[in-house]
């Protein structure tokens, strides 16, 4: 795990932070602390992003988690 930023060059769309959902647009910067899961879903247009993370830890990196989109009520 690691620490990651995200740049939206294109596109935007909502980002999942555990269980707390945000929408992101163009331009949007979005730091990510290790411990925290994360997913993208793309809005219309799609969504283009940059991620930036440090060097790969030598254990080979993340865990793989399953993130759960909250419904709409």
């Amino acid at each position: 795990m690691q620490e990651e930023a995200y740049v939206v060059v294109a596109g935007s769309g909502r980002i999942l932070l555990d269980q707390e959902t945000q929408e992101v647009h163009l331009w949007d910067v979005i730091r990510v602390a290790p411990e925290v899961v994360r997913a993208f879903e793309a809005g219309p247009e799609g969504l283009d992003l940059i991620a930036i993370g440090g060097p790969k830890p030598e254990d080979g990196g993340g865990i793989r988690a399953t993130a759960t989109w909250p419904t709409a009520e």
